[in-house]
């Protein structure tokens, strides 16, 4: 395995203090900490030093600062083995230090599956390697590091991180105070991890009952209220020192293709774009949101010329930049999308993506090719330096304002101090319990008393963690159940039960006095309705929660009893428990209405419908 580059300290040698970084005498990185304390100075002064920082700058370096990459390993310097090989075989190089000297790259993300996020400790330590491998190249940059961490459904930090609903519960909720506090809270231990850019929140307004790849990522179907809960959780983020992102622009909310294996393509009308999906991203750019992210959809009453608002000039900088007037970091949903690369090569598609108006060009599937690429498109004229300036210069506002300039290392006592604490597991447990929603209660089901139905049987489906670090959701269930009075046993049934399974699930409800199923996207033909009808033939009473989409309420009209989790992470599985158990009130209202799987038209249940105890 290859060492780092020459200059760099080793990743487990002490990180220097701010006043070590500042007084470094490292070339542009200490020019410009110094002229940018932590209070900031003049907009203009502000861009006058780092325009002259882009000026000593190479073409390289610059075409470096505008690419985002993922890269295998919990180490900048000295990954596992499998994840070395993983760097060689799709980036070229065995470690992240070495890819940061090679590419010069701007940002880096963090995933899970690329082992870059075991514990906070190790995040940390992963973060300021990368940040030491960055200064110690010449005219070194700090990194900005970002990650996907929306909550509920999707979260690449677990356990022991703090945790919350995602962004329907919230909508559920429908506190703006929450949506802050899950900004701040989230933020606060990112930052505290080195993140300073988190890919969040989702400001689609999900319309769509069958959209594939949004759902229950978005705050609901009302433009105002997603708007209103997307601005106060930016505004959390913010006062955190994070970067908050308000995605996808110009709205995933109305399709039924998912942009990760298809090119969805919205037919609203400019009119309906201007009252639905424009409304959030208003709202977000005026609470000040740093970064936007692009959608890889095709809008055709924006833009007919069949490309992706991704690479769309009207979109980005007609819609985006001229009309809304944001002038901040626009980011690209990822490059490796299927969305984004149905129309044109790997090669084309970052240059188009700055030549449509993007700054940052987020996750390419082979980094080499689209570096080279937008290097070679400057080169020859086709995308000019300046236009590659202005991305450069939006990128370092944005490092600055997160105080990169002038301290890019995290200290690992603050891990401690911050992340997981017993305060911010309680804001979350606090804000859970207010989104839980009481869809169905005939006969006053719920609350279950111990008294009456001490012996519960917990089935259903058992999909995998968001984060890696919670669930199964049946064991979360029936371990929150039995600490609340109950004896609960689970059983997992899964997404598609067989017959002997359901069998299984009947033959232990006979034993119990009553059943608990959490149900996972029930369709018309899912076999999940089948578990469920058996264990109602059973005579025993059945409660059920929707741990994912709250639409399931519409495919099983026979459950007395219906929750809606909107997510299976463990504060939102215990949060149901206590509602089941009578221990809080259901408080959650739908952000979305329930409408008939037979008659679209017609809805079962509106926005704002909720019961109480």
């Amino acid at each position: 395995m290859t060492g780092s580059p020459p200059g760099t300290p080793p990743e487990g040698a002490h990180v220097p203090s701010r006043r070590t970084v500042l007084a470094a005498g490292a070339g542009l990185t200490t020019a410009v900490a110094t002229a940018f304390t932590l209070g900031g100075t003049a907009h203009a002064d502000a861009d006058r030093r780092l325009r002259a920082l882009i000026s000593r700058m190479t073409l390289e370096e610059k075409v470096g600062q505008v690419f985002v990459t993922r890269v295998y390993g919990h180490s900048a310097t000295a990954p596992d083995q499998a994840d070395a090989e993983a760097n060689l075989a799709e980036l070229g190089v065995r470690t992240a230090a070495e890819l940061i000297a090679r590419y010069r790259v701007g940002g880096i993300i963090y995933f899970t599956w690329a082992h870059n996020t075991r514990d906070p400790l190790q995040i940390a330590d992963l973060s300021n390697g990368l940040q030491r491998a960055s200064l110690g190249q010449p005219r070194g940059l700090p990194v900005l590091v970002s990650t996907d961490q929306e909550h509920g459904i999707v979260a690449r930090v677990g356990e022991p991180a703090t945790l919350f609903p995602g962004a329907m519960a919230i909508g559920a909720g429908g506190s703006r105070a929450d949506a802050r506090a899950l900004g701040r809270v989230a933020g606060g231990e990112l930052r505290a991890m080195g993140v300073r850019q988190d890919y969040s929140p989702v400001v689609d307004v999900n319309v769509n009952p069958a959209n594939p790849v949004i759902g229950v990522r978005s705050f609901g179907a009302d433009p105002e209220a997603v708007a209103e809960l997307a601005a106060a959780e930016i505004r959390g983020y913010r006062a955190a020192g994070v970067a908050a992102t308000a995605k996808h622009f110009p709205g995933h909310g109305d399709t039924a293709v998912d942009s990760h294996y298809g090119f969805p393509v919205i037919t609203h009308t400019r009119e309906v774009w201007e009252k639905l999906d424009a409304v959030p991203f208003r709202a977000a750019i005026a609470a000040g949101v740093d970064s936007i992210m692009t959608a890889h959809i095709l809008v055709p009453a924006l833009d007919d010329s069949g490309d992706p608002a991704t690479l769309s000039r009207p979109v980005v900088t007609g819609l985006l930049r001229e009309k809304l007037g944001y002038d901040g970091v626009v980011v690209t949903d990822a490059l490796d999308m299927a969305g984004v690369r149905t129309k044109y090569g790997d090669d084309r598609v970052p240059v188009l993506a700055l030549k449509a108006g993007v700054d940052q060009l987020l996750n390419p599937p082979k980094l080499d090719v689209a570096w080279n690429a937008v290097l070679r498109a400057v080169r020859d004229g086709e995308l000019t330096e300046a236009r590659l300036e202005e991305s450069v210069l939006r990128i370092l506002r944005l490092k600055d304002r997160l105080g990169l300039l002038a301290d890019p290392y995290v200290s690992r006592d603050r891990v401690g101090r911050t992340v997981g604490t017993k305060a911010h597991l309680a804001t979350a447990d606090g804000i859970a319990e207010r989104t839980t929603t009481l869809l169905v209660n005939e006969g006053a089901l719920l609350p279950l008393s111990p008294r009456t139905h001490r012996r519960l049987l917990v089935v259903g489906a058992d999909p995998a963690s968001p984060s890696g670090t919670t669930g199964p959701p049946t064991g979360v269930l029936a371990a929150a159940l039995t600490e609340l009075g109950f004896t609960a046993t689970a059983l997992s049934t899964g997404t598609a039960p067989s017959a002997e399974t359901i069998a299984r699930a009947v033959t232990a409800a006979g034993e119990a006095d009553a059943v608990v199923v959490g149900t996972y996207n029930v369709s018309a033909t899912s076999p999940q309705k089948a578990l469920v009808g058996q264990l109602l033939a059973t005579g025993r009473p059945v409660v059920a929660v929707a741990v994912r989409n709250p639409y399931d309420v519409a495919q099983l009209p026979s459950v007395k009893a219906y929750l809606a989790s909107y997510s299976w992470t463990d504060a939102e599985l215990r949060a149901a428990a206590r509602v089941i158990a009578g221990a809080v009130g259901p408080r959650g209202r739908l952000p979305v209405p329930v409408q008939r799987p037979d008659d679209p038209a017609s809805v079962l249940y509106p926005i704002g419908h909720g019961l109480g105890y």
